[in-house]
């Protein structure tokens, strides 16, 4: 991109402004085109922090096309969801100008301007060349209907839905949720099966306090709700980035998920590999899938599972898990993948690299 680092700076100016930023621009995109309100959730919070996300890991990137290009693509197959057309980017890219030239004011220059011009419609081309690609191969979004919800504690369900056609998914990788209770509002879940030959899809919820999607799944759903979930996305969490290696699983709360799915794909596709998974939970009924575990546990003797309740593991939240994993045995060699809670991810890596755990052998996402 042109004087990429002339786009880093003004965005880090107007970024000064803060949630006005993000505020003013969907106000400016609403009253141009109305037409794309319904594309967006009722509440925008969520909304106004991916898309100052967005823009600062596109800036941040400019330099870089390996990581922007893959990057922007996937924002293209995605917005497939929201039924974006070629004229959408068109008055996105009007409210983006607009808004940049509102906040920075003196600042806002014509070489500043032909800048970001150019570089949005970059961005707009990748993204609509990526979408209609992906068109030719998938839908915008699979229809699920709820064959099973199953309660699991006052705030935690599984839900096994069945998809109207085919997808191809990995271990690992996770899918957007949207419930006809919330119109346009989707949010990640991983699934927590490898791909069936039945087509089904198992998803763990537990319902967020102050949340809206993950309650309305766990109290609000029944059998025979069609739900829609978009194409899968991520690598972080995927077999292929362990190389073979020997695993050790590290979970919190439905942050199991992820990890169940990648001991199935083992069971199914090999090759057989010794696999440690450590489930940190608040107490014992927080082992919530232990039926699959114990059975899967029963099959394949290269699998097992240690459970860390109460004091093992911390106050699970906010504390690293890393102490009880280090302590059961010596890891050398070996992969390892986090997932949980933003707080608990983030301790847990922290003090495992600290342990001497090589950051290429650490692979961890937030959990739901």
């Amino acid at each position: 991109m042109s004087d990429s680092q002339a786009l880093r700076d003004s965005f880090a100016l107007v970024g000064k402004s803060g949630d006005e930023v993000p505020r003013y621009f969907y106000s400016y995109l609403f009253l141009i085109a109305p037409e794309v309100r319904p594309m967006f959730p009722v509440s925008m919070g969520v909304q106004r922090d991916r898309l100052v996300a967005a823009l600062g890991r596109i800036v941040a990137d400019a330099d870089n096309p390996d990581q922007l290009v893959p990057y922007v693509q996937q924002l293209g197959r995605d917005h497939r969801k929201f039924r974006v057309v070629a004229q959408h980017y068109d008055a996105v890219g009007q409210a983006l100008l607009a808004t940049l030239a509102y906040f920075l004011g003196e600042a806002w220059t014509p070489e500043l301007q032909r800048g970001w011009t150019e570089a949005y419609t970059l961005v707009a081309r990748t993204m609509a060349e990526a979408a209609e690609a992906d068109s030719r191969v998938n839908p915008p979004w699979w229809n699920a209907e709820v064959v099973r919800h199953e309660q699991r504690g006052f705030d935690l369900a599984i839900l096994t839905l069945r998809l109207d056609r085919p997808m191809a998914y990995l271990a690992g990788q996770s899918v957007t949720l949207e419930t006809p209770a919330l119109p346009s509002t989707w949010r990640s879940f991983t699934p927590a099966n490898a791909p069936r030959a039945d087509g089904t899809v198992e998803l763990h919820v537990r319902a967020v306090d102050g949340g809206l999607v993950s309650p309305a799944l766990v109290y609000g759903l029944r059998r025979g709700d069609v739900l829609r979930l978009g194409a899968p996305v991520g690598d972080r969490l995927r077999l292929q980035a362990s190389a073979g290696r020997e695993l050790v699983l590290v979970a919190g709360g439905t942050g199991l998920a992820p990890m169940r799915a990648l001991v199935e794909e083992i069971a199914r596709h090999g090759p057989p590999r010794r696999v440690d998974l450590f489930v940190g939970v608040r107490d014992p009924q927080g082992l919530y899938d232990q039926p699959a575990l114990h059975r899967l546990t029963e099959a394949h003797p290269w699998f097992r599972v240690t459970p860390l309740t109460g004091a093992d593991a911390g106050t699970f939240d906010n504390r690293s898990l890393a102490g009880p994993v280090l302590r059961a045995a010596a890891w050398h060699g070996r992969s390892f993948y986090v997932c949980g809670s933003p707080a608990m991810v983030s301790a847990t890596v922290r003090d495992l690299a600290g342990a001497g755990v090589p950051r290429d052998l650490l692979h961890y996402e937030n959990g739901q």
